[in-house]
């Protein structure tokens, strides 16, 4: 292989693809005599380039070769080629671990334990690593047989046969093996001190836990008794001595290295402690000076050597103890202080680098997961399980945390562990520093299935995965909720003023003293009310500081809560419903119209805790409600103002329905589809309008004629109203029309009519505690100036003779809301060849429309607007859109039934499916359409008033912002995304509209 001076050899070329670093030294490494057989195979370059560091692997392989004898040799070559598990166990464990590398070129012939591939093989327990190391009768034996089985270990790990739980689980049933293996070497050393006692070995950490690191201290806790009439003293001496002997013989270095440190300060009093106590002794420390981390140890407690029944015995007699920590004085507290401990212990310089005990490290997953499990677990069986990941499984299965938060959790759990093991598995040294070395990074990264750009595609994952850590974990950990959980006597629980200050300001209340006002007044007491409300209070706030205005969000769960904290069913509902608080908690923090509707009658609480509560009610049962309330009523007023009542319950309902679906909860992510929210709240809102306009019809007629009219009256929805498209703050566009009953005169009936509509307004429009629903006849013919209610054939001379083509446009748009039904209907069939003209618009009339769209552009905008950001008016904005369709379906509604519709979204689909615009200009008017209706949506859940353009206070635009899905501090990329949307559909506006 030697190259022509000066010149690249191809063989240099192709070990620089193959993903060696010093393609120079590989080829020298290839050229060595015992890999002749072998150097030119390409399935031996191709397995070296899979490996996490290929250099490293061929200089691991070089040295096992060469430590052969020859025939040992031609059979390790022969099976590399020939048997790819063996070349990719081998290779992959070489490329991984420099010491294992090492081991294996002073052991050579370990290589045969990578060879079996069978199903045992696969996946290895207690008894399969008890055989690997039966052969072992001194420390110097076993270590070299415990290396052997790490060996195989590593190499299902590094080739993916395993997974980091199952590796993990490997390595604890490794130690169990190894330790069961140490205690019977000291057995057999002292024989004596065995016979005179019983000693069971506790796993403690994570060989307890089933998820032990390549490279740990292996906690343990040992228990003794004395044999059948032994003397305890003695018997207890003797079981100290094996104790210690086994704990040299892991921990002690020899000429191969140690096994692990074997540390009992788990014990009671620790390293201060006797190595080995009785059963009974163990239990009276626990029930009298245990302090509450001891507890949380014991939580991984798993017997695992020595006499089976003793250990047995302890498990069963300390789970109990375990499981009542939670119920200790200051428990929550006692683990909060550990956790903050341990990482003031971080060398500052470390802090960043730190896996396991970092910020969004390790532990943050483990202290989190093992605080819910004993706070919950004592009433929860399905909790106690010493392994992280199961039980963060079974914390999620039992709801109590978030299902989407689990498996964010357990996937980023997973990735440092997978981390941490590489890391360990390169010199087999005890650490949790990421470092900082590029080839170590590399090698890490490339280990891990990182194979493009390994460190910055690492260095990116493990921040993420980092910060999702984080952020969970300080709404788990860290969430006071607990403290209420934890004591049994919820009387006592009091937030700190000063711990809440603290808290109420890092979760971003503006104003933390009226804050802790309201949780002073809201907590206080020992009223079931005051204990309920302390439960609740903490997650709560947790809830709130999610929103962009968690100081308004107290505020109003203060005014609902004295409004109705006398009524057992509220506080039930909160307790009791899940949903439901979070569902509050959401509603109270997002703006000030849902607040607003929901105070005024705050039983309407009820909706929220009713899984079917927040759907929208159909227009029929809704129209029963409401004439049946107004039939019940005394007065028009009476009758208007129960119908109004219904509205007012309705319009909450919606709100805090679109409120919910936009932000989601833990259990129900967000709506992904906008404009199905846009839809829902359009719908509902002109329903509920329409029984409403129903019931003051009702009412106005009963008032003054009973139960019939003079004449038949129809009311017609117009624009937005007929459109199904009606906002939170939209007034009822309508027209109204009349036909004399027969043998009435025609000027009684004008009259009575004109009562009704006036009498209609008036009752709508009374001041009460209800919004007032507006009703505007602007859209009749002549307009203001024209009379407010027509008769049907008055309207079919007038339409007939003088209608205007703007006025054919807002027909568009026409459908009965209440009254008579019949006449509605011959109303519509009247309007139809206006607004759908047979052969469509002559070219006069689309530059007429195109005219009175340009002059409503240029003289409707208001001063100082910015035209990009006015969603009714401006560029690409809703009055775009909706004429550019109207003229689509005024121009092709004769011949494509799909056209005649008074929906906006419906006639677009319609148009598409008509070839009438193409699939892109229709999904990007659609957008801009959705995207404005839920500005103005949001602008009006948010200020409690409506509005066509963005906030200018900074608070209510990032409220507006959470609305539509944007993270804190991005109203930046809400604004620009915004104008981008809206020019898109300007564009296509240009086009399709002015045909420009």
């Amino acid at each position: 292989m030697t190259a022509v001076p000066g010149r690249r050899s191809s063989t240099f070329t192709r070990l620089l693809r193959f993903g060696f670093t010093d393609p120079s030294a590989a080829e020298r490494l290839l050229d060595v005599p015992e890999l002749a057989s072998v150097r030119t195979d390409p399935v031996l370059l191709d397995a070296l380039g899979a490996t996490a560091d290929p250099d490293l692997a061929l200089a691991g392989l070089v040295r096992i070769v060469e430590a052969q004898d020859p025939a040992e040799r031609r059979a390790l070559l022969d099976t590399l080629i020939t048997a790819k598990p063996l070349r990719d166990r081998l290779l992959g464990v070489l490329g991984a671990s420099e010491a294992l590398g090492d081991h294996l070129a002073r052991h050579p012939r370990d290589w045969h334990a990578l060879v079996t591939y069978e199903a045992a093989d696969l996946h290895p327990g207690v008894a399969e690593f008890e055989r690997g190391l039966a052969g072992a009768r001194d420390p110097v034996a076993l270590r070299i047989a415990y290396r052997r089985c790490l060996l195989a270990i590593a190499a299902r790990d590094v080739c993916g046969t395993t997974d980091v739980a199952e590796a993990a689980a490997e390595l604890a049933d490794l130690a169990t093996a190894t330790l069961r293996a140490a205690l019977a070497i000291a057995r057999t050393a002292a024989p004596e001190d065995a016979a005179l006692c019983r000693l069971a070995v506790i796993a403690m950490g994570k060989c307890g836990g089933h998820e032990l690191n390549y490279v740990s201290d292996v906690d343990v806790i040992f228990v003794g008794e004395p044999a059948e009439g032994a003397d305890e003293r003695k018997a207890l001496q003797a079981a100290t001595r094996l104790a210690s002997h086994l704990m040299r013989i892991c921990s002690e270095t020899t000429v191969e290295g140690t096994i692990w440190p074997v540390d009992a300060n788990l014990r009671p009093e620790g390293r201060n402690g006797p190595l080995v106590r009785t059963l009974s002794s163990h239990l009276a420390y626990y029930q009298r000076w245990a302090k509450t981390w001891e507890f949380q140890a014991l939580l991984k407690a798993r017997a695992v050597a020595g006499d089976p029944e003793l250990g047995a015995a302890y498990i069963e007699a300390v789970s109990p103890l375990v499981w009542q920590a939670a119920e200790r004085d200051n428990f929550v507290a006692d683990v909060q202080k550990m956790r903050r401990r341990v990482i003031d212990t971080i060398p500052a310089a470390q802090v960043e680098r730190e896996l396991k005990l970092g910020p969004g490290g390790l532990r943050d997953v483990e202290f989190a997961v093992q605080l819910l499990q004993l706070v919950h677990g004592r009433s929860d069986a399905t909790l106690h399980s010493g392994t992280t990941l199961d039980a963060l499984g079974a914390l999620a299965a039992g709801g109590y945390v978030g299902r989407a938060d689990a498996a964010q959790l357990d996937e980023a759990y997973r990735f440092l562990r997978a981390m941490e093991h590489r890391i360990q598995l390169y010199r087999l040294r005890r650490t949790h520093l990421v470092p900082e070395d590029e080839a170590d990074l590399r090698r890490l990264g490339r280990s891990l299935g990182l194979r493009t750009e390994p460190v910055s595609t690492l260095n990116r994952e493990w921040k993420r995965h980092a910060s999702v850590v984080r952020r969970l974990h300080e709404k788990l950990f860290y969430r006071p909720l607990l403290d209420a959980v934890a004591q049994l006597s919820p009387g006592e629980t009091r937030l700190s003023p000063r711990a809440a200050g603290q808290r109420l300001e890092a979760l971003g209340y503006a104003d933390p003293t009226s804050a802790l006002r309201h949780l002073e007044a809201l907590s206080s007491g020992v009223t079931r009310k005051a204990a309920i409300q302390r439960t609740l209070l903490p997650v709560l706030l947790g809830w709130f500081a999610d929103s962009a205005d968690p100081d308004a969000g107290l505020l109003g769960f203060r005014k609902v809560s004295d409004a109705l904290g006398k009524t057992p069913w509220y506080l039930r509902l909160l307790r009791d419903e899940g949903a439901a608080a979070e569902n509050l908690a959401r509603v109270l923090s997002a703006g000030r119209l849902a607040p607003d509707l929901l105070l005024r009658a705050p039983e309407a609480v009820a909706i929220l805790g009713d899984p079917e509560g927040l759907g929208p009610r159909l227009r029929e049962p809704l129209e029963q409600e409401v004439l049946a309330a107004v039939n019940r009523a005394e007065s028009a007023e009476g009758a208007v103002a129960a119908a109004r009542g219904v509205r007012r319950r309705e319009l909450f309902r919606t709100a805090a329905a679109d409120l919910i679906g936009s932000y989601g909860t833990e259990d129900n992510p967000a709506e992904e589809d906008p404009g199905a929210l846009v839809d829902r709240v359009g719908n509902a809102v002109t329903d509920l309008n329409a029984a409403t306009l129903s019931g003051a019809l009702r009412a106005a007629v009963r008032a003054e004629w009973g139960e019939t009219l003079p004449t038949r009256f129809a009311v017609i929805g117009m624009g937005r109203f007929g459109g199904h498209e009606l906002s939170y703050g939209s007034d009822a566009d309508v027209l109204f029309v009349h036909e004399p009953r027969d043998g009435v005169d025609e000027q009684e009936a004008a009259r009575a009519a004109n009562r009704v509509v006036t009498e209609m307004r008036r009752l709508l429009q009374l001041p009460t505690a209800d919004p007032p629903l507006l009703i505007d006849a602007d859209l009749r013919p002549e307009g203001k100036s024209g009379p407010m209610v027509r008769t049907l054939a008055s309207y079919a001379a007038y339409y007939r003779r003088w209608s205007l083509v703007w006025e054919s446009q807002a027909l568009l748009r026409a459908e009965p809301m209440a009254g008579d039904a019949e006449l509605g209907r011959r109303f519509i069939e009247l309007v139809d060849p206006l607004r759908y003209p047979a052969e469509g618009l002559g070219e006069d009339a689309v530059r007429e429309i195109r005219r009175l769209k340009a002059r409503m552009e240029s003289e409707r905008m208001p001063r100082g607007a910015d035209p990009t950001l006015h969603t009714k008016l401006g560029r690409g904005g809703l009055s775009d859109v909706e004429w550019t369709i109207q003229l689509l379906q005024m121009r092709h509604g004769w011949a494509e039934p799909g056209l005649r519709t008074t929906r906006t979204r419906t006639a677009l689909r319609a148009a598409r499916a008509a070839d009438l615009i193409s699939t892109e200009d229709a999904a990007t008017l659609d957008e801009a359409w959705v995207l404005a209706t839920r500005v103005r949506n949001g602008v009006m859940l948010v200020r409690g008033r409506p509005g066509d353009t963005f906030p200018s206070d900074g608070r209510e635009l990032a409220a507006v912002g959470r609305y539509l899905g944007y993270e804190p501090g991005h109203v930046g990329d809400m604004l620009d995304d915004y104008r981008r949307v809206t020019r898109r559909a300007r564009g296509v506006v240009e086009r399709l509209f002015y045909g420009v």
